[in-house]
């Protein structure tokens, strides 16, 4: 059996019920933290609060070397651990498709996301939201600007009158010079805006920090201005809202101080 778990978005109590007793009662434990991580605790805050052993792989030991995981859970209970939620990643369906391939039972224990959370803490309602997208380190693209992509997916979603979700890149183990296992680098809100803010200067912008944590942040005011402040530790996302429905703009306007003037941006 191998168990996709959830660890939440922020430490080792973030978990579910669940989640946690499907940890305690694995033979084994492996956990990957290049996609993300729990800000809030180590890996050994969890190994020590579950009382458990978990190894933690690299990429490489996920995408292109999991069998030593998948050997083990052809005969044991295995457990495969994310932050947020498991199967948000195309790497980890990827890992549970090879599991069914060699007839191993899988199953998915969720945690919560980070998507749902920032609707959540920002009152923009989850239905309207559109396709999400990834705003990559310059470096990690080559390139010196925002990707057409990112900005595609921004303006039809703008078209179309939904909230996008600009989620903000992490490298760990690799920088701008290669691989790195030193290397650990997290986007920040305000460079993010100050990204975007070259393509839609006048826009409204949210910044959504450490959900999950207690002591989340949430500001709206315009990309600009939001490129000219701090938001303190990770992690970070943006969000790029559509038409706002009225409830949502009071939400924006109560929960995370948006001028009103920036609301019809």
């Amino acid at each position: 059996m191998l168990t996709f778990i959830g660890l939440g978005l922020y430490d080792e109590r973030s978990i579910t019920i669940e989640g946690a007793e499907a940890l305690q009662a694995a033979d084994a434990a492996y956990a990957e933290l290049y996609t993300s991580r729990l800000v809030g605790a180590s890996i050994e805050d969890v190994e020590a609060y579950h009382g458990v052993d978990i190894e933690v792989r690299d990429r490489a030991g996920v995408e292109q070397h999991p069998d030593d995981i998948l050997d083990a859970a052809e005969t044991d209970d295995v457990a495969f651990l994310t932050a947020g939620d498991t199967m948000i990643s195309t790497t980890h369906v990827d890992l549970r498709l090879r599991a069914h391939d060699r007839g191993i039972e899988t199953q998915v224990v969720h945690g919560t996301t980070a998507q749902t959370a920032t609707s959540s803490l920002t009152g923009l309602q989850n239905y309207r939201f559109g396709k999400a997208t990834t705003l990559p380190f310059e470096y990690a693209h080559g390139g010196d600007d925002v990707p057409e992509s990112v900005r595609e997916t921004i303006d039809t979603n703008r078209d179309l009158g939904l909230h996008t979700v600009v989620y903000l890149d992490i490298k760990v183990g690799r920088g701008p010079e290669g691989e790195d296992p030193e290397h650990e680098e997290y986007m920040t809100a305000d460079y993010a805006a100050g990204l975007l803010a070259d393509y839609y200067p006048d826009a409204l912008g949210v910044v959504v920090a450490r959900a999950g944590s207690p002591d989340p942040l949430v500001v709206a005011d315009r990309l600009a201005a939001l490129a000219e402040q701090e938001f303190g530790d990770p992690l970070h996302l943006l969000v790029v809202p559509g038409d706002l429905h009225v409830l949502e703009a009071d939400a924006l306007r109560d929960l995370a101080g948006a001028p009103a003037d920036a609301l019809d941006a």
